[in-house]
Formats: structure tokens, sequence, C-alpha cells
């Protein structure tokens, strides 16, 4: 078949193929991006997943059109005649007033803005969106890609298209297995990178981290919204989760609970939720107010406001008991689908058994899927939760003793004083910046969950560069990063910097005629990279570090 041509293939409208496609049409370059639905935004959007960020996010730790996107999604709400005018006038507004980030909001809302970004430069001829369609092959001659084939998913036609400079955007890394990229699944033992919480033993490749079926809710006191039975309920109602944690500990009991396990048995909490209307105690932590992307007091009452939304991604439906990584595909959509019928089930043991918060037997019958603020019929994401992508193998990778404040700080690394967290390497081909603690839910194959800090980090431009095929730039989560790294890079934040900066390479490599790895391999060309970057608002290093 024909092949379309273009100068930047995106694959995957994922937060980091929205942030590449604003780079490489504000430096003038011409792309196509490729997306799996008709939404745009990944993680930020169709996952449904409000930005886990960082404490610097207002001021120096994201990029600045990442700061412009998050004023965006402030604005759209300011913009609500029914928004109370003491929330109008915060600052940092946080629409739903969820305690988990600071800037909870409806996915619809974050799509809107997204697609307003990319508006103009649509309208320009710049940026070039193709929806519903998914990579299924690839075509390669020596150290390059010619073309990538996509299958359409709603008829099952194909289409291929040529370009210079490919970016793999997606959740999962799906071009490296079609193109043979080097690259990892699961998690590395210590004795490959020598990381502090990497595994005993052998690495494994099933040690992946859940993916979750996320679902908006709202409450009906009185009502009765009671699903149907789920068929697997009376397997995941009790069920009890195998996982041991590096110190040997099982879980305290059913994962239908509202105990909340963590890395150290010691801080495991009991977290209830309490339904609007009802209300918690000042400073009290509840799962209802942890993602809620819809507070109803912050509409005025005069305007018959809708009900509070909660944005359910909580441990209870991580799906963990197949693995999405490794398999065929028909292996991955059973995985897929039974990660959407276990949080079926989650709202099913809430609606019926679930211990109350005031006492009054169990269950709260009155909760009811809430379909418009994520763009769907149904009440559930548009698509499933996404952590852990296939990993590239890249010319660096990022390990934990880049950015793990324990492994750093036992081993004596300098201006570990700097934060609270001390300080990343101070890689000197920085393409941007990000900071979350590591994050490893319980993963695939049993082992538990590890919740540790890092330290605010720099993200090298190596990481996103293949070992060997030359015109592909990771341009998402699935960079030359570490099973345990991927718990701290894999943050809304980050993939929108990884992408920014990806956009820029590709633009920049066509405008000085070089390939990435020409780039990379001299000093001057990567300073001169770094002073595009820093043109466009994207900050290559924290400021306690200059």
């Amino acid at each position: 078949m024909p092949a379309s041509q273009c100068d930047i293939l995106i694959i995957g409208a994922t937060t980091g193929g929205v942030a590449a496609a604003l780079s490489i049409a504000r430096l003038g370059r011409s792309c196509i991006m490729v997306g799996s639905s008709d939404w745009l935004g990944g993680q930020l959007t169709s996952q449904a997943v409000p930005p886990d960020e960082n404490q610097w996010i207002e001021t120096v730790g994201g990029t600045t059109t990442y700061q412009t996107f998050r004023e965006g999604v402030r604005e759209h709400y300011r913009r609500d005649p029914r928004l109370v005018p003491s929330l109008r006038a915060e600052k940092h507004l946080n629409p739903g007033r969820g305690w988990v980030s600071r800037l909870c909001f409806e996915p619809v809302a974050g799509e809107r803005v997204l697609r307003h970004m990319l508006s103009p430069f649509i309208t320009k001829g710049l940026v070039r969106t193709i929806e519903h369609c998914v990579p299924t092959a690839a075509s390669t001659r020596g150290e390059t890609i010619e073309h990538v084939t996509f299958t359409d998913l709603r008829d099952g036609t194909q289409h291929q298209i040529a370009a210079r400079i490919i970016l793999d955007a997606t959740d999962l890394g799906d071009l490296y297995p079609l193109a043979d990229i080097e690259h990892a699944i699961g998690a590395e033992c210590k004795s490959v990178y020598g990381e502090l919480h990497a595994r005993d033993g052998a690495s494994d490749a099933l040690d992946q981290q859940p993916i979750s079926w996320c679902f908006a809710l709202e409450h009906e006191p009185g009502a009765d919204h009671r699903i149907r039975k789920p068929a697997a309920y009376d397997f995941w109602r009790t069920y009890v989760p195998e996982h041991i944690d590096d110190e040997n500990c099982g879980w305290p009991g059913p994962l239908f609970s509202w105990v909340i396990p963590a890395h150290e048995p010691s801080n495991s909490r009991t977290l209830n939720m309490i339904p609007w209307p009802d209300k918690p105690k000042n400073g009290a932590w509840e799962l209802w107010r942890y993602r809620r992307i819809r507070d109803r007091g912050a509409l005025s009452a005069l305007a018959n406001p809708p009900s509070d939304v909660c944005l359910v991604n909580w441990v209870q439906m991580d799906y963990w008991r197949k693995p999405l990584l490794g398999v065929t595909p028909d292996q991955a959509n059973v995985a897929l689908r039974e990660a959407k019928e276990q949080s079926t089930a989650l709202l099913y043991w809430m609606q019926t058994e679930a211990p109350r918060h005031d006492g009054k037997g169990a269950g709260y019958p009155g909760l009811k899927l809430c379909g418009d603020p994520l763009g769907t019929s149904d009440g559930f994401a548009r698509e499933a939760y996404i952590r852990e992508p296939r990993r590239l193998l890249a010319r660096q990778m990022m390990h934990e003793g880049h950015l793990g404040t324990e492994q750093r700080t036992l081993e004596g690394r300098p201006n570990m004083d700097a934060t609270e967290f001390g300080c990343g390497e101070p890689f000197t081909d920085s393409i941007g910046i990000g900071h979350y603690r590591i994050d490893l839910h319980p993963s695939c194959s049993g082992r538990g969950s590890v919740y540790v800090p890092a330290a605010p980090y720099r993200i090298p431009l190596g990481s996103l560069l293949p070992i060997r095929i030359r015109n592909v730039i990771a341009a998402g989560k699935a960079i030359g990063v570490t099973h345990v790294v991927n718990g701290a890079t894999r943050m809304h934040h980050s993939e929108w910097n990884i992408g920014e900066s990806a956009g820029a390479l590709a633009a920049f490599c066509l405008q000085r005629g070089f390939e990435p790895h020409q780039v990379h391999d001299l000093g001057e060309r990567v300073q001169e990279y770094q002073q595009l970057l820093t043109s466009l608002g994207v900050r290559i290093a924290w400021p306690w570090e200059h």
C-alpha cells in the first residue's frame, strides 16, 4: 500500500504526544499524531487520573507549557458563572478540591483545554491528527525505520506512514516490539544496576505494575442505584492478595476493605469513604475527597448545582492478576477486561457491603456511576490507567542510584542537603526535570508495594534515544528507565516534559540536518539544543543546582 509522508510522526495522542506536537508546531515544523481514540491526553484525560505532581509544580517544578495547560484548566472553571466568587479569585484554584493533587478536574475539561491549545496549529496545517488507529507493523532498513503501519480500530483498514523522525509517545511503548527496538519489561534484579529497591535474585518479566480502570461516582442519599451483581463478585469480595513486601509481611486482609497497606506495615492506615453530603472532620483523610473531580460546594447553591463527583482510583481496584506486557494480544485484552470487571465488583461492594462511616449498617446504595465528566456513557474511563510501559534500552538508563534518596545518601552523593529529598544526578545532557516519590504498586509477580523518597531529578537526553535505531525518540513514559525509576518518572508532569523535549529535538534535528544520535554525540550540539529548550520554557535544572 502507498505510504503517507511526513517529517515527524508521533505515535500516541497521549500526555507526552500532545506535548510533543505542541513543541514541534511552535518551532514551525509539521507532524502527524496518531491516537488510539478520538480523545487527546492519555492519563490526563482518557485514563481519568488527576495529576500526581510535586510541591514545586506551581513555580519551578514543570515546563512553562505544562503550567499553561494547568492554568487553562483553571480558566475553564473560572468561566463557569456558578463558581463561587471566593474560589474564582484563588490563584491556585483546585476545581475538585481533591487532596491528592493541587489540580483535580473533570477529564472532559482537560481534553477541551488540550484541544484548544493544539487548535491554532491544526488550523495552520502544522499538526494533523489521526484517530482510532494503533501501530501494528513497522518496516526497517538497517538502523532506520522507514514506515509504520496502522490499523483502524473501527473497520480494520490499514494505513502506512513514512517519516524522517518517529516519536513513540504510547503508554506501552508500542513501537518497540514492532521495530525490534531493544527494550525491557518487568523488573530488573539488584545485580543489573545495583539498585537498593530492585528485586533480590533474578529479574522477572512478570514484575509489572498493575493497571487500573478508573470510574466516577456521585451519591444520592436515600436512592437505590445498586448495579446488578457482577459475575466475578464472589471471587473479589473475599480475595486476599498473596503479595509479600520487602519485610516479608503479607496483605492485612481482603482487598475490598478500607485498610490501605503501605511499604512499611506500620504505615498502613484505614481510610474510610465519607460520601457527600456528609463531611469528614477538618484535616481528616478519606477516600471520597481523595481524587474528587467535582465539588458541589464550589458552586453557588442558587444555581442548583450538580452533586459531588468522586474519581475512584484506589489500590482496591489495582489489577495485577494477569500482566499486560510480554503476552499475546488476546491475553492482554483479557487483562484489560478483567481489570474493568474488578472495578465493577468494587463498586458493587461499596453499594452493598462496605462498612459505612456512620455506623448505619453496610453499603451505600445511593452511589451512582457518573459518565459526563469522563466523556463516557457508563461512568468508566475511556481507557485503562497504564502505570508501566515497555522501557527503552537507551543510551543512558536512569536507575535508582540517579534519584533514590536512600541510595544516594548511602553512597555519599553530593548536595544531598539541598532539599529534604536530596538532589538527583546532575546529568549534563538534561532535557528536563521532575519529582515524585518512587511509587511501585503491588505487582503481577506477587511483590508488594514500594513507596520511598526520591530526589528531584534531571532527565537525560540519552534516556530518550535507542541504543541502535537512529530515527526514533521516546516521547512519553517508555524512556530508558528501570522498573524502579519508572515509579517516579511515570507521572503527568514528567511525561509532558519528556514529550515536549522529544518534539523539540525532532524539530531541531530537521532544522540542522542531524540525526538525534548526532546531537547526543557532541556536547556543543547538546548545549545548542538545551538553549532551544530553555527558550521554549523547559527547565533543565533545579534552582538549587545552578
